[in-house]
């Protein structure tokens, strides 16, 4: 795998998440521009992941392999994966190594970033259209939540073949893959149920030492990848290997059952209806939020806003408040409450607290 990140390690760009929240929320700074401090997981949340890890690792190598073979059924062999990083880039090493041991086919991999409102590394894409067909590219997220990024990709997408001069079969198309389609809306997916993906749990950790990506004027420059910190203090802690291989040692087990599952899944209607979108916008209106990006919606988005964020309140539907034991610990360690909602369409949601609001 090849990350198209501009090596920003040296960089001090972490802030304290109260004054990183009021840069954000209040315009003066965009969230791409520096880094949360870095969750470190106390010994009893270590266990915790281990515990999720080893109860979820067959259902996601299910939807490892569901996913793997509606793209290539879309895009055929000669496929090349385009992780977002930072959540897409296990995803998509999970998908190659699927490739592999079904069909033994390589597929190239590699890892750029997108950012919320400034849209994706059209370096990056330069990148890879004097390497690869762009019309083979297929972009791989780990979930969706109520659909942000999906509308980004869609619309960075179309901007970046412009700018490009990319026409025709000659362009990139906005496609996006993901493990779990929670907010309906892609329509390339391994489940649409509210799983939790266990790398949601950690940071860098889980994720190659990797930070989120990176978009800062200041150190970012013409003709440069967007750029991202190794965390290389942390090798000690890091399971990202472990979580790799956890999952793919449950393929023999999951194998037959995909093959029955996938085709089922690739005649049936899986057009996207942004459910997530509307309930997002819902939520923020009966809380009184007014923006809808202070609403994460799904066990992977919950995770987010605790391990990173300043939290509100955690929404949690009544009957699966006993499965969510990592979104109760980290509520906990955080002094957030969680509020019970029967009718909740997602697991559970994190709110963000909004500015001026206790």
């Amino acid at each position: 795998m090849a990350w198209l990140l501009t090596d920003l390690s040296n960089a001090e760009l972490e802030a304290p998440v109260e004054e990183r929240e009021e840069a954000v929320q209040s315009g003066r700074a965009h969230y791409a521009a520096s880094l949360p401090v870095e969750y470190q997981p106390s010994p009893e949340y270590q266990q915790l992941f281990q515990r999720e890890l080893a109860s979820s690792a067959a259902q996601l190598a299910g939807a490892v392999g569901v996913v793997t073979e509606l793209v290539l059924a879309a895009r055929g062999g000669n496929v090349v994966l385009v992780s977002l990083a930072r959540a897409g880039t296990p995803v998509g090493v999970l998908m190659r190594r699927w490739a592999r041991f079904a069909h033994q086919l390589d597929m190239p991999h590699y890892s750029c970033s997108i950012v919320r409102g400034r849209g994706i590394d059209t370096v990056a894409l330069a990148y890879l259209a004097a390497h690869h067909r762009p019309a083979d590219v297929m972009f791989v997220d780990g979930w969706t939540g109520k659909g942000a990024i999906a509308r980004e990709l869609a619309d960075a997408i179309t901007k970046a073949n412009a700018s490009l001069g990319l026409v025709g079969e000659g362009r990139f198309a906005s496609d996006l893959a993901v493990l779990a389609d929670t907010g309906r809306c892609v329509d390339l997916y391994g489940t649409r149920e509210d799983v939790l993906v266990p790398s949601a749990c950690l940071n860098s950790t889980v994720s190659g030492l990797v930070s989120r990506t990176v978009l800062n004027d200041d150190l970012i420059g013409p003709g440069q990848f967007h750029g991202a910190k190794f965390y290389s203090q942390l090798a000690g802690v890091d399971v990202s290997n472990q979580f790799l291989d956890a999952v793919t040692a449950e393929f023999s087990t999951v194998a037959d059952e995909v093959a029955r599952a996938w085709p089922v899944l690739r005649a049936a209607d899986r057009s996207p209806s942004w459910s997530g979108w509307r309930v997002a916008e819902a939520i923020s209106q009966a809380y009184g939020i007014g923006d809808v990006n202070l609403v994460k919606p799904g066990v992977g988005e919950t995770t987010r806003v605790l391990l990173r964020r300043i939290p509100w309140k955690i929404l949690v539907r009544a009957d699966a408040a006993e499965d969510l034991r990592h979104i109760r610990m980290l509520a906990e360690q955080r002094g957030v409450g969680i509020e019970m909602v029967d009718s909740l369409p997602y697991r559970c949601v994190g709110l963000i607290q909004p500015r001026g609001r206790e």
